[in-house]
């Protein structure tokens, strides 16, 4: 069942009902709970616990567009790049990076060569509710707000995540107006939503607050990939003007990010595809779709994200790092569980053929073959007619349930790709751009196997059960089999290093697995989020699922008794993950502040813990820096990366290129751990590269470790 407020590229629609998969129970692993925890041993560093916070879809310009370092340190988002003004508003450069118009009409190109800048945006849409959710849950049904004493008390029955004085914001900042229709909220340089020029824009003013509800951009995997326009690029990444990096506090761009992607098609994949449409026809022409949200952009010179503005200049902060997988949630979740992609399976770790049904456009709940209209593999070619709507493409259509029947049956769901093979769709194209990097960049996919880009359920419910196969009228068809892909979680059992999955509203989701509790607002636990309910390794196993995977209530009692595993993964709720549309930034900024404040309140896990804050994806948000293709699945756009820790202080700046498996390998090189296996992304080197030019590694492609972030060679307090 679908929670109200979610969109449809949020978590994945329905993906959060899980499903699981039965498998042979494997021997237990010897692990104590968490509340017995000691201080794990064999670290080589002074960090003895690492917590890693993941909130929602955020682009690094996005959040930090004009934020001014402290203490000299230097920095790439739109200030520096003069784009924009510390104020906001248009900079003398704002031109740098004109949003283009394409045509793409038979065969999907990644960077389509037919390309026009636009002279006005499309509209930029609202999105979010007109009265917040938790105000509904109470019963108000109108307003923009409904902030009382009284309702900040009661909000806390739907969520117990939050610093004390953050329960207001999740009574405040209603949208007022329907939504996907041009925002009369937006007003940026005398223009309005329908009348914005062709590059970034300010979200915030004095009609649209900071914590106001907002639209949420497409971000699945071929959208992305045609977003950043990779493709054409050349060879070297001189620099064509005179400035040197750090004159001015300016890099000159020049063709840094021309040897990445050129980052100029994002209005156009929103304005012309959208989050796909499960092969149904394309709505009547013209239509916007989307609209160009991914350009809106905060102000922290302004007050915007206060909490992660003191983060930064207090701790230490990459402008270099990002999503490990190009697409949204599920694909990059699970990168930072595996460092890599996992595949349709037949639920016994053997590679199998996803359902491939044709689906009628015009009757797609009717099986055309009598038996089924799911047609999970993806096609991202133009259907005919069209500019640029994909063929079959989308999270799923009709209602998820295995019951369903025509003329309701579920159908499409594209979210799979054979890309070993150049003659699937989209895939020739992709690997042609591969081809044309700087440094040899292979797709790492293997021969007959269907990778999941999407959002797909886990193959397990949350104790242990199979979802695949089940069968209840309440469960999602739209689930990935159980895989065999091995994981950081294997990886630490097999060396006696304890770890845990905290999951925001976890416990309510095991005594209701199909999450009916969305309709109350009491079970926003995010399924597709946690990697380790994809794992047969570790699903299948009583005892490694119920030493590891565990609610934030346990989170919190662990740090206040200083009893923490050696690696904690937490993910917040729903309500609270700053997932635009159903969460909202100020929101995930009171979930991690109740963290750190509680980390900070006990000295002795102060004294050795590093707390790493970053977003699974840029969630569709433009960004302005270099993106380096490493493989097939990614990397994607930059996103923001704050360590908290006694020994990352001082506002440094990291400009070291990083994605998600760089938490992988952080974890690995301070408890001298190998690969999680001979294909991850975490066997790639440590980059190499020249002081002129940080950001691009030299010896590509290449990912950090993230150890650059510390200093420990002096305690600092």
């Amino acid at each position: 069942m679908q929670k109200m407020h979610l969109q449809p590229h949020r978590n994945g629609l329905k993906n959060r009902l899980v499903s699981s998969v039965t498998a042979a129970v494997i021997t237990a692993v010897n692990m104590a709970p968490i509340s017995a925890m000691a201080e794990d041993s064999g670290a080589r560093t002074p960090i003895k616990h690492v917590i890693v916070i993941i909130g929602e879809n955020r682009s690094f310009d996005h959040v930090f567009a004009t934020y001014q370092p402290v203490r000299g340190q230097k920095i790439w988002n739109l200030l520096s790049e003069h784009i924009v003004n510390a104020d906001g508003t248009p900079g003398p450069e704002y031109k740098k990076f004109p949003q283009m118009q394409a045509t793409n009409t038979v065969t999907y190109q990644d960077s389509p060569a037919n390309k026009t800048p636009y002279s006005v945006l499309p509209p930029a849409l609202s999105g979010g509710p007109a009265t917040p959710y938790v105000c509904q849950l109470l019963g108000v049904s109108s307003g923009t707000s409904c902030d009382t004493s009284a309702n900040e008390a009661a909000a806390q029955k739907y969520e117990n995540g939050l610093a004390p004085d953050y329960y207001k914001y999740l009574l405040t900042g209603g949208t007022g107006q329907p939504s996907n229709v041009p925002d009369a909220r937006i007003n940026y340089d005398g223009h309005n939503a329908s009348n914005l020029a062709p590059g970034p824009y300010q979200l915030t003013s004095g009609s649209y607050p900071y914590d106001a509800y907002a639209a949420s951009p497409v971000h699945r995997f071929f959208q992305m990939w045609q977003e950043m326009d990779c493709g054409g690029m050349t060879k070297t990444a001189e620099r064509d003007d005179n400035h040197r990096w750090g004159d001015d506090n300016h890099r000159g761009r020049g063709q840094i990010a021309q040897a990445g992607c050129k980052s100029d098609l994002f209005p156009w994949v929103e304005a012309t595809e959208g989050a796909g449409s499960n092969g149904k026809a394309p709505p009547a022409s013209p239509y916007t779709v989307e609209g160009s949200t991914s350009m809106g952009f905060f102000n922290m010179q302004q007050g915007d994200a206060p909490y992660l503005k003191q983060l930064a200049d207090t701790y230490a902060m990459s402008d270099n790092y990002h999503q490990g997988a190009v697409g949204g949630t599920g694909a990059n979740h699970v990168i930072i569980g595996t460092g890599d992609a996992i595949w349709f399976s037949d639920g016994r770790g053997n590679a199998d053929v996803p359902p491939h049904n044709t689906v009628d456009p015009k009757n797609p709940g009717t099986p055309l073959n009598g038996t089924s209209a799911l047609s999970e593999v993806e096609n991202p070619n133009p259907q005919p007619g069209t500019n640029n709507f994909y063929t079959q493409d989308g999270y799923g259509g009709g209602s998820g349930s295995p019951t369903a029947t025509a003329p309701n049956a579920n159908y499409g769901g594209g979210s799979y790709v054979n890309c070993a093979d150049p003659s699937q769709p989209g895939v020739a194209s992709i690997l042609h751009t591969l081809s044309a990097q700087p440094h040899s960049v292979a797709a790492n996919c293997q021969a007959g196997h269907y990778y999941l880009l999407n959002n797909y359920n886990p193959g397990y419910f949350g104790d242990g059960t199979n979802a695949f196969t089940d069968t209840n009228a309440h469960n999602y068809v739209f689930t990935i089999p159980p895989s065999s892909v091995r994981n950081i979680g294997d990886a630490l059992n097999q060396k006696n290093i304890s770890w845990a999955y905290f999951g925001d509203q976890f416990d309510a989701y095991l005594n209701d697995k199909y999450q009916l509790g969305f309709s109350n607002g009491t079970d926003e636990y995010c399924n597709i989020c946690n990697w380790a309910s994809y794992s047969t390794s570790i699903m299948t196993n009583p005892a490694v699922r119920t030493a590891h995977l565990k609610d934030t209530t346990d989170l919190y009692a662990g740090i206040k008794s200083g009893q923490l595993p050696a690696v904690s993964y937490v993910k917040p709720s729903g309500l609270v993950d700053g997932h635009p549309g159903s969460s909202k930034l100020v929101l995930f900024e009171g979930f991690v502040k109740k963290i750190v404040d509680g980390v900070k309140a006990n000295p002795t896990l102060w004294n050795n813990t590093a707390i790493f804050v970053t977003f699974d994806e840029g969630g569709g948000y433009w960004d302005s820096g270099y993106v380096q293709p490493l493989d097939f699945f990614g990397d994607g756009t930059r996103i923001p990366m704050i360590v908290v820790s006694k020994y990352a202080m001082g506002g440094h700046i990291s400009h070291t290129y990083n994605d998600h498996v760089s938490i992988l390998k952080f974890i690995e090189a301070n408890w001298n751990l190998p690969p999680v296996t001979a294909r991850s992304r975490d066997n790639l080197p440590n980059p190499i590269s020249s002081p002129d030019n940080p950001y691009v590694p030299e010896n590509g492609p290449a990912i950090g470790n993230m150890m650059d972030l510390f200093h420990f060679d002096n305690d600092r307090q």
